[in-house]
């Protein structure tokens, strides 16, 4: 072999390890902190009204999989309570592993709602069950999140105190709990929701209504090769709902990014985030990203 060709062989294995180190040791703990102001058409709602979302969290005790740690996620939960939310949405998948052993708590969804019950908002922290939840024990999960002061909804509508706004949560689609037909139920002819879901493809029935509407679960494929895409998106949506806005109908939704990993301890251009909404402003939609 020619001295050229060594020099770019190890080019190239250099270059493998340091995308192998960035893509398994580095992005999947770089969490984005983004807000996005958003216009809702004859809002209804307090002006500037701070919605929270933050999906996918993932704690595990794996060693690989370490990523949503008791540690960081005491971090996360400090910073969102920093930035001071009105509502908190938590749209689920909460735990990786199935072997989770607890070190604060009895058991493992004691310990995860013990940490995220730490989250302050003055009009309410929600939350949903994802797949991974119900694979767990979605009804221990429930029980042990309503005890820690956050509200589960299944399927179901709230008034969001001191204002016009409703709260609707949406089951996971994955594991046959989805029925947004019957979560917009209680919600008046006309009135404004916050609607949130772990599974996107839920949007795929859910009746049109104005105001908010979030998931998570696809983590935006976790890889995002550019000028392609993400090449695997799990749920039942459309591929091309992996991350960011999208519409169906009259509907229109985010998608975020969540904050941990599945499946693979690995992030490729598609950084875990939370995201801070801001409703009703004057302003058209703007986005913007705090590093850490």
């Amino acid at each position: 072999m020619s001295r050229r060709w060594k020099i770019t062989a190890w080019s190239v294995g250099l270059l493998a390890l340091l995308l192998g180190l960035w893509t398994v040791v580095v992005e999947p703990r770089w969490v984005a902190h983004r807000d996005i102001s958003e216009t809702v058409p004859h809002w209804k709602g307090p002006p500037g009204l701070k919605v929270a979302v933050a999906s996918d969290w993932h704690f595990s005790k794996r060693p690989l999989w370490r990523v949503m740690t008791l540690e960081r996620a005491r971090a996360i939960v400090a910073e969102i309570n920093a930035a001071q939310p009105d509502v908190v949405l938590l749209p689920g998948d909460f735990i990786a592993d199935r072997d989770y052993k607890p070190e604060i708590a009895a058991t493992p969804e004691d310990e995860i709602a013990q940490v995220l019950g730490g989250l302050k908002a003055r009009l309410g922290v929600y939350a949903v069950m994802g797949n991974h939840d119900w694979w767990h024990d979605g009804a221990k999960f429930t029980a042990a999140f309503r005890r820690a002061g956050i509200q589960v909804l299944e399927n179901q509508a709230v008034p969001l105190p001191g204002t016009a706004l409703w709260v609707v949560g949406v089951g996971d689609d994955d594991t046959g709990h989805s029925d947004p037909v019957r979560a917009m139920v209680g919600v008046p002819k006309g009135a404004q929701a916050l609607v949130f879901m772990h599974e996107p493809a839920s949007l795929l029935d859910l009746p049109a209504m104005r105001g908010l509407i979030v998931a998570g679960h696809t983590h935006g494929g976790q890889v995002r090769i550019p000028f392609f895409g993400s090449p695997v998106v799990p749920g039942a949506g459309p591929h091309d709902w992996a991350y960011g806005w999208v519409e169906h109908g009259d509907n229109r939704m985010y998608i975020t990014s969540g904050l941990g990993v599945s499946i693979l301890p690995a992030r490729f251009n598609m950084r875990p985030e939370w995201v801070m909404f801001t409703l009703g402003g004057a302003n058209p939609q703007t986005v913007n990203e705090r590093e850490p």
